[in-house]
């Protein structure tokens, strides 16, 4: 059972560069369950949850990106669990 769970919104050049994927496998890396998606402001939003040392690890990266995209600014809000099993793009 996941102990903290996230909405982050990130702002920036994050679309067309990988994001997502690059997003999938940070999340795997720090052992975060939940999803992440373009949305159709340009932004990209994900859902993490897990051990809390992991999910705050995880959002860390999420505020810096692969090296490629340009993050402006991640906005991160705690959320309610919902059992997320593995991590997935959509």
């Amino acid at each position: 059972m996941a102990e903290k769970s996230v909405n982050i919104t990130v702002f920036g050049k994050v679309q067309g560069v990988g994001f997502r994927y690059h997003t999938r496998k940070a999340a795997q890396r720090f052992g975060v369950n939940g999803f992440v998606k373009n949305q159709v402001n340009g932004t990209v939003y994900v859902e993490a949850e897990g051990d809390e040392l992991a999910v705050e690890l995880f959002c860390e990266w999420c505020k810096k990106g692969p090296d490629w995209a340009r993050v402006d600014r991640a906005t991160i809000c705690d959320a309610g669990v919902k059992d997320y099993s593995g991590f997935e793009i959509r």
